[in-house]
């Protein structure tokens, strides 16, 4: 079976900063979109961060442009979201997705994606 498995998350000042990691296992993702998505209380899920199968082309929430990065590693089959200069409106779980087609839809949408992650918490507060 296809699993998404995040961690990272944590505790975090605002300013500070976290990275999430992804490590997918029961097929490979070296061809797929994958992305971060989040989900505060009371809030519908957002998209966070996409990249494509390569790493040569990624996406942001605005929001969070120029603070977080995401990245990919195909050989580990992992994906990684650097989050820097954390805000409190940032507080989430963070869920790791990936599409199921390969080169598939780039749309930055929930239902765009196949395979979801249990999510990882982050809090930012001081």
């Amino acid at each position: 079976q296809v699993q998404l498995v995040e961690s990272g998350g944590g505790l975090v000042r605002p300013g500070g900063s976290l990275r999430l990691s992804c490590v997918a296992s029961g097929r490979a993702f070296s061809r797929n979109t994958m992305g971060w998505f989040r989900q505060a209380p009371g809030k519908e899920r957002e998209f966070v961060a996409g990249i494509n199968d390569d790493g040569s082309r990624t996406s942001y929430l605005e929001s969070v442009e120029g603070r977080f990065t995401i990245s990919r590693d195909n050989a580990k089959n992992s994906v990684f979201l650097q989050m820097n200069s954390l805000k409190p409106e940032d507080m989430a779980v963070y869920y790791c997705a990936a599409d199921a087609e390969p080169y598939g839809s780039s749309r930055r949408a929930v239902d765009a994606m196949d395979y979801w992650g249990k999510g990882t918490l982050v809090t930012v507060s001081s």
